[in-house]
């Protein structure tokens, strides 16, 4: 099997933005987690989310099919085991998989105009 990827992953800074929309209809403060799985099975994925000040979800299921991406929104709570991550509440997330997998994550901030976007691969292990 390839060492491509790790299997356990972690996203320090979540923090859901401001959701209003800019100047273009088509733009909406998000957040998203890209999943890449570049081996011939698929991955099962257990996501974990932690917060400031109450117990953490656990063990939320999610799939990443074999040589495929996978992106997960944030705000979809239909994504994400059906939690409603609330806008402006810091996060953070522990992936765990059973086979390697490689996870960026991505912000769009359009609280001002000029509006913001960041993308980070999380940390592994």
């Amino acid at each position: 099997m390839s060492k491509e990827g790790a299997k356990n992953w972690y996203v320090v800074d979540g923090y859901l933005p401001y959701k209003g929309k800019g100047d273009y209809d088509s733009l909406e403060g998000h957040e998203a987690i890209m999943i890449l799985n570049c081996q011939d099975t698929d991955a099962e994925i257990l996501m974990d989310i932690f917060y400031e000040n109450r117990e953490p979800d656990r063990d939320i299921k999610l799939l990443a099919s074999a040589r495929r991406v996978k992106c997960i929104r944030m705000d979809h709570p239909e994504e994400i085991g059906g939690i409603v991550l609330d806008r402006q509440l810091q996060y953070s997330l522990r992936f765990r998989s059973e086979v390697n997998v490689i996870i960026q994550y991505g912000r769009m901030d359009i609280a001002q105009p000029n509006l913001a976007y960041i993308g980070m691969m999380g940390y592994s292990e």
